[in-house]
This record gives structure tokens, C-alpha cells and sequence, in this order.
């Protein structure tokens, strides 16, 4: 369903604020989500006052996308808060949903929103008549990343991405993307397009905006797992940008965090804006600031534009929910988890982001997040 744009969301302003270095986190194969109870006072880190509330050890999984922003938060809010150990496995999102449709975590990460059966399967899970909801916490590109030799500037548009990503391109010399490239010397090396092998909502994404931005050339329904014909496919973010980084001829799709963190170039996006968009925090945030809450009953999922020709607006974007009970959490970590998402959503934990290559999330949603994350029970 594509936007029909009102008013555009005010941005946030972004902060300069340094990560240091990342947290290491442990993937936990235990199904105790558990927290002892007790409060800390609030302790100053990261540039803002973070509430101690809860100890003990916090369960998450989901998406890779998120992994290094929650990386940064984490190492952030234990800093302040020694006693609540936070273990966060990036499984991707499907997995990460499943994991805590079952009970296996106090919350999960996903890049894409809850469908209707997971929010009817939450209320298994979520009691007093709770449910499970969508928590925007993390925006940004995701960034088509490239590896071929003496090409360190190239152009694509929707529709050529869909026939490279669908196999009926494998040349780095076709027509196509000579088209699109005119200045530059393309040789004749095998196209090795990569994709997600592990259900992801970053797949999800990417797949909209083929399906919504080249609808004749992209046929597949959008979804966590990939449906086109051939390719090679690797488990996570990580793995697809360690693979494009390795192999000459390679092209796969990330979250811009992992083409920066390897050193790898980026498409620029022709998008009939006039001059083709780059993968940047700053236009991912004009992408995501043209975007709206649709969802209803306390949720905040979102709804993107994934076809505009705005100038400057890159329109293959992500935004990272949080899914949590909007009642009816665990209480042994309910405390410790509207702790951590409280900092995670405010100002402080939403500077963090920049640093890193992720986008805040525009202030008008922000707000709504915090004022939510407060009512959680």
C-alpha cells in the first residue's frame, strides 16, 4: 500500500555522541528470561539520567538489523546499571518473534511489524488479556552493498535491482546498468547477487520496495523469506556483507551500519528525483520522516514510502521495533525491560544512533514510544 503523504514528521536532531567500542553479546540457549527484584537510583551514562529498575539477567533475540544499536545501548545502560545483565541474540526477526510468541524472551526485535495471526498467537503469551505491540526504536538505510574491482561509483534503479536480484541480469556489463552508468567502465564479471538464507524482516523491506517501486519486474510477495530464483544466500547481515566484502562481483542488501563497519561501497538510487540518493542517515531519515503511524489499540506500527521522488529521500528504509506485551509482561522482567527500552527510546539512547549508521527515529513518533514504554505492565 503506498503513502498518500500529509504532513512530513520533524526529524530528530542528532546528537554527537561517540560509541567507544561494542559489547560483546553471548546467544543464551536457556529459557529463563528471569530478574530478581530491587531498584538502583538512577545513574548519569551516555549523556542522559538512566532508571535502574529491575536486576538480574534480561532475554532478547530478533533482528540482525539492530544488532549494533543495541550493541552501543547495552554497553550504555550496563555501564549505569551493573546489576541487569542484558542478552540480546541477533537470530533475525522471524526467529526472534518465534522466540517470544513462545516465551523465551522478554521481548523481541523486528524489522518489519507484527502480522495479524503473531499478535493472536501473542495473547497466549501476554497475560491479562495483553497483546503483543510494535515499538519503533530503530530507523535506517538499508544500504545495497557491492564489491567490483575499479568501480568505486555506480547507479542503479528499482527495476534493475529486481532483475539482478531475480537472476535475468548476471552481467556487471549489461545494457541496463550501462544505461544507468554511463561514465563508468564496467567489465564483463559475473553478477553474485547474495540474500538472506535465515527469515528477515531486512528481506522483508527490501523485498516492499522492489514489489512497490518495480512491480512488473519484481512479481514475489513481500516477506521475511526470500522467494526469487538463484542467488547465493547467507545467514544474517553479517554473513551477507562478509560475503559481498570477499567475493569480486558480489552485490547484497545490509543494513548501512555493516557497509560502513567493512569498508564496502554502496549504490546510489536512482529514484527520478533527479539526482541519484545515496545510503545516508541523513536521507534515510527524510525517507522515514515521510512515513506514518498506522497502527491502532496503543500500537505504533508504521507505514513507509517506499516510492517516493522526493530529492534527497533514500527509499529503501527499515525501522526496528521492539515487540512487547502491552500488558501482561513476565514481572520478574518487566521492570528491567521498561528500564532498558525507556533509555533505548530516549533522547540520549536515540543519539546513539547516528554514530553508527543507524537514523533516530523522527521526535513525533519518539514521543509516542516513550509515553508507551511507560504504560507497559
Amino acid at each position: 500500500m503506498k503513502l498518500q503523504r500529509t504532513n512530513r514528521l520533524r526529524a530528530l536532531t542528532v546528537g554527537a555522541i561517540a560509541v567507544t567500542s561494542a559489547l560483546v553479546l553471548t546467544a543464551c540457549g536457556s529459557d529463563d528470561n528471569t530478574a530478581t527484584g530491587g531498584d538502583s537510583p538512577s545513574q548519569s551514562a551516555a549523556g542522559g539520567d538512566i532508571e535502574c529498575n529491575g536486576e538480574g539477567n534480561l532475554l532478547a533475540s530478533g533482528s540482525s538489523a539492530q544488532k549494533n544499536a543495541v550493541d552501543a545501548w547495552v554497553q550504555a545502560y550496563q555501564e549505569a546499571c551493573p546489576d541487569t545483565q542484558i542478552n540480546y541474540n541477533p537470530t533475525g526477526s522471524g526467529a526472534g518473534i518465534q522466540e517470544f510468541l513462545q516465551g523465551k524472551t522478554a521481548f523481541a526485535g523486528s524489522d518489519s511489524a507484527l502480522k495479524e495471526d503473531e499478535v493472536a498467537d501473542s495473547q497466549k503469551v501476554c497475560k491479562d488479556g495483553g497483546k503483543a505491540i510494535n515499538l519503533p526504536m530503530v530507523g535506517g538505510p538499508v544500504a545495497i552493498g557491492y564489491n567490483l574491482s575499479g568501480v568505486e561509483d555506480l547507479v542503479l534503479d528499482a527495476s534493475t535491482l529486481a532483475k539482478i536480484f531475480d537472476s535475468k541480469i548476471t552481467s556487471w556489463d549489461d545494457d541496463a546498468i550501462k544505461a544507468l552508468n554511463p561514465d563508468v567502465e564496467l567489465p564483463a564479471t559475473k553478477i553474485q547477487a547474495f540474500h538472506r538464507s535465515d527469515e528477515s524482516g531486512t528481506t522483508d523491506n527490501f523485498t516492499t520496495y522492489l514489489n512497490e517501486a518495480a512491480p512488473e519486474d519484481w512479481t514475489y510477495e513481500p516477506a521475511k523469506a526470500w522467494a526469487a530464483q538463484g542467488g547465493q544466500s547467507a545467514n544474517g547481515s553479517a554473513g551477507v556483507a562478509t560475503n559481498v566484502n570477499q567475493t569480486d562481483g558480489a552485490i547484497g542488501y545490509f543494513e548501512l551500519s555493516y557497509a560502513t563497519g567493512n569498508d564496502i561501497d554502496t549504490v546510489k538510487l536512482d529514484t527520478g528525483a533527479g539526482e541519484p540518493v545515496e545510503a545516508t542517515v541523513e536521507n534515510s531519515s527524510n525517507g522515514i520522516a515521510a512515513g506514518k503511524i498506522v497502527g491502532t489499540d496503543g500500537d505504533l506500527a508504521m507505514e513507509l514510502d517506499y516510492t517516493t521522488t522526493e530529492a534527497g529521500a533514500y527509499p529503501i528504509i527499515l525501522v526496528t521495533y521492539e515487540i512487547a506485551c502491552d500488558k501482561g509482561n513476565a514481572p520478574e522482567t518487566l521492570e528491567a525491560m521498561k528500564s532498558f527500552l525507556g533509555y533505548a527510546a530516549s533522547e540520549a539512547g536515540q543519539n546513539e544512533l547516528a554514530e553508527i549508521g543507524y537514523a533516530p527515529i523522527p521526535d513525533e513518533v519518539i514521543t509516542q514510544v516513550r509515553e508507551k514504554v511507560d504504560t507497559l505492565s
